[in-house]
């Protein structure tokens, strides 16, 4: 089965390194409101999803006014 290329699937997830778009496609995310219902941590443990990752997402949400779930 092949991945999704990130470069095909429109989301509007701030701009992270490629690795970590690559695991948020995979695991079928492709809008930031939708990583309200994942924990931080469970985001983390997919691979290529990194601390500046997390941050940068952390960051978008809480512009928002939503945050990673508990």
């Amino acid at each position: 089965m092949t991945e999704p290329d990130p470069g095909t699937v429109e989301t509007d997830f701030p701009k992270t390194g490629a690795p970590a778009q690559r695991a948020l496609i995979g695991a079928g995310y492709t809008h930031l409101a939708q990583l309200t219902s994942v924990s931080e941590k469970e985001l983390g443990a997919l691979h290529g999803m990194g601390p500046k990752a997390l941050r940068i997402l952390r960051e978008a949400l809480a512009e928002r006014g939503l945050s990673f779930a508990d």
